[in-house]
Parts: C-alpha cells; structure tokens; sequence
C-alpha cells in the first residue's frame, strides 16, 4: 500500500473514531475532527504532513502531499 493510500486510510479511521467518541463519550471530541480536516488543507497548499514522514520512517514507499507544486 503507498502512503497516499495509508494516510487516506489513516485520516478516515481517526475521523470516523473522533465521531464515534463524540457520540458516545462527548461532543469535544470534535475537535480531534477539526484537527484532522485543518491538518489536510494545510497538507494540500504547503506540501508539509507529518503522517507521510512518519509512514516514510517505516518505510512505506510512495509519497502524498512532497509533490505539490507552489506556482
């Protein structure tokens, strides 16, 4: 799996949890929510993800947000 995929995987699973916890235990588990959607705009305009170097750490190949261009 490539990290685009994992991160992909990784950021739906918190989403879905942080929902869950939000439901069940309490609603300021939105803002683990919010953390994660901010994390993946930010991703997309500066190039920066703490998950990719993480994943690359473990070695998982591939690359997800490095590639973005700043024209």
């Amino acid at each position: 799996m490539t990290i685009e995929k994992m991160i992909r995987v990784i950021a739906g699973t918190f989403i879905l949890m942080s929902v869950a916890l939000a439901i069940w235990v309490s609603p300021w588990w939105l803002i683990w929510t919010t953390l994660i959607g901010v994390n993946l705009v930010q991703s997309a305009f500066t190039g920066w993800c703490l998950a990719e170097i993480i994943l690359k750490k473990f070695g998982v190949p591939g690359s997800c947000c490095s590639n973005v261009s700043n024209k």
